[in-house]
């Protein structure tokens, strides 16, 4: 019985996706040239369709930049739509913050339209690396909404410092230094004192630690960072904010981890007491519940082999 409703059910999900295309992501601003689609802070997840971070918008005299290009097509198709509520120059533009899916994944769809994509050269490297794997789990995740989505390979920066030509507003793309996964980079916006910082900071959420993020340099590169005299922040996960609040969610946090890493270590304890660390003080954030232990496990390990060099 279900083989015979199955090509009407397929019918009803493509009439409901396209129906859903047309709706514009909800936008929020930052100044008259800077605009956020503020996503979940929470796991991507087939209900959120991978839009469980920012995707950010920069409006020049004649042409966008959209900063990440989202988590499938169908996800960049409505950030679009949002784009075109705003104004009718063509996004010509697109940089991705990271190799992470939500950054890179929507790219196909911008490369149709036409825009040049970018992204560091490790982020890149990663992409190569992982991007049919990510694809795969994304296309799993969600399902009839991963329909036109492919991979589509950014050029690569070089540069820690790029400036962008785009006529209006003055835009470097920058470079700190190693954060939460490779070829982090954030959006300077020098004019306007707003920073699009991408994954070196976190708001409203605590950040994930994966296997080969280097916690002692996204402490450096955070630190780094908070020498540009910021006015806004445009977190990557999170509402746009001071950074003052990302500090005390991302920085604050992990030297939290660190220090209390190296406390269990002069006492001579190891990686079970580790799993014990006391978190609440961050317990009302967001993702805590999937995070916070194995982050404890993921730092309490690189402060381990610094302890014994």
């Amino acid at each position: 019985m279900l083989g015979f409703w199955r090509p009407l059910l397929l019918i009803l999900c493509a009439l409901s996706l396209r129906a859903e295309s047309a709706e514009p992501l909800s936008l929020t601003r930052v100044s008259d040239v800077v605009w956020v689609a503020v996503g979940e802070t929470a796991a991507p997840s087939y209900q959120n369709a991978g839009h469980n971070n920012n995707l950010s918008i920069i409006l020049g005299d004649a042409e966008v930049m959209v900063v990440n290009g989202g988590d499938n097509a169908w996800l960049a198709e409505r950030l679009h739509a949002a784009i075109r509520r705003l104004t009718d120059k063509p996004v010509t533009w697109v940089i991705n913050e990271n190799g992470q899916g939500h950054a890179f994944l929507g790219n196909s769809y911008w490369r149709d339209q036409g825009a040049r994509l970018f992204a560091h050269q490790d982020a890149l490297a990663d992409i190569q690396s992982r991007g049919e794997f990510v694809l795969d789990a994304m296309r799993k995740r969600n399902r009839e909404k991963a329909s036109g989505t492919a991979i589509a390979l950014p050029e690569a920066i070089a540069e820690d410092r790029w400036i962008v030509p785009i006529g209006g507003v003055e835009v470097q793309v920058l470079r700190f230094g190693p954060a939460h996964s490779p070829g982090d980079v954030s959006v300077w916006l020098p004019g306007e004192g707003i920073l699009i910082a991408g994954d070196i900071a976190f708001h409203e959420r605590i950040p994930g630690v994966f296997p080969e993020t280097d916690v002692r340099e996204w402490l450096a590169s955070y630190d780094r960072m908070r020498r540009l005299p910021i006015r806004l922040i445009v977190p990557g996960h999170g509402h746009p904010t001071i950074e003052n609040d990302t500090k005390e969610t991302t920085y604050n946090y992990l030297k939290y981890l660190w220090e209390a890493s190296m406390a269990i270590l002069d006492e001579g304890g190891g990686l079970s007491e580790a799993y014990e660390i006391d978190q609440s003080a961050f317990a009302h954030l967001d993702t805590f519940d999937e995070l916070a232990v194995k982050n404890a496990g993921r730092v309490f390990q690189q402060v381990e082999m610094i302890f014994f060099e």
